[in-house]
């Protein structure tokens, strides 16, 4: 049964008011900083360990997200010449659960029946030089120049495509040491930041299953310049793939054409019922110019 409080998108560290620290818990280095640049509150989870530092979601073990929907995003930045390691536990629809973990500390995927370990490889400002460089290819800590990042995991293609198993929520989550978090959210919903509200509107990229990032969980793009030329958006599966990846790394091509035809990029049409029809409406609505401001800062 759809959880209609989650549509059409949950802002988790909102929800479950993360810095109250009753609804989740931390272990180690971790601190709420202001980032200047993103102009907003930014969790900092560092330690010599990844295990020594980390950020839960739930507080405890026995306790349950449950959170069904199928993108999970998470908005976050390496810190330079360090490694980091996420777990995210799943339940499948056959009462199992699934461990998911990437880590720039894994050479290599490893699967079994209960878990599945993907290297991430970080990609570079500079890397954009070329088309496909040498050094995406080579998993390690992040580099200097390592920039803010969208990630967008499809959870019913990662146990689909590796496991034969059907998702059904997301249970917990654990953000380990060394990273900076701005914030997760999931959905059903293809997010796209390199896509305005109105450009979305004329597109009419709703009825599609494709949106605007919203604005509570978007970076910001100072006037006149492209989403895609200060951030990295990465997508995992890769959209239209069919064999399995084995690491999770920014695409060797544009990582978003989307932004001249969003609607070309999608993997598949997601259904949409009235009401998220009509909540994607009211958002078109009420983030009009003289009101974005006010509405999404809330």
């Amino acid at each position: 049964v759809p959880a209609a409080w989650q549509r059409p998108y949950l802002n988790i560290f909102k929800h479950f008011r993360v810095e109250e620290w009753k609804r989740s818990a931390k272990e180690g280095d971790v601190a709420a900083l202001t980032d200047a640049r993103l102009k907003g509150t930014v969790y900092r989870i560092r330690g010599s360990l990844p295990a020594s530092s980390y950020l839960q979601l739930p507080r405890t073990s026995t306790q349950s997200l449950g959170l069904v929907g199928r993108y999970l995003y998470l908005l976050f930045r390496p810190m330079p010449h360090k490694h980091f390691v996420v777990h995210l536990d799943v339940a499948t629809e056959e009462n199992q659960v699934v461990r998911i973990s990437f880590s720039t500390l894994f050479k290599e995927f490893k699967s079994t029946a209960t878990w599945l370990q993907f290297p991430f490889v970080c990609g570079a400002a500079e890397d954009l030089a070329d088309n496909c460089p040498a050094r995406r290819g080579l998993t390690g800590a992040a580099p200097a120049d390592v920039r803010w990042t969208c990630l967008v995991l499809d959870l019913h293609s990662i146990l689909s495509l590796y496991l034969s198993h059907h998702y059904s929520h997301l249970k917990s989550i654990k953000l380990c040491s060394n990273l900076l978090v701005k914030n997760l959210c999931t959905s059903d919903l293809v997010f796209d930041p390199g896509v305005t509200f109105s450009e979305g509107w004329q597109a009419d990229l709703a009825c599609h299953g494709v949106a605007p990032m919203p604005r509570e969980m978007a970076f910001p793009v100072p006037k006149g310049q492209n989403w895609h030329d200060l951030y990295d958006y990465i997508r995992f599966p890769s959209e239209g793939s069919k064999l399995p990846y084995n690491s999770i790394r920014k695409s060797c091509s544009s990582p978003v054409a989307a932004s001249e035809d969003p609607v070309c990029q999608l993997p598949q049409t997601v259904t949409l019922t009235k009401a998220v029809q009509d909540r994607l409406s009211l958002i078109h609505q009420i983030t009009s110019p003289k009101d974005v401001s006010v509405v999404w800062m809330r």
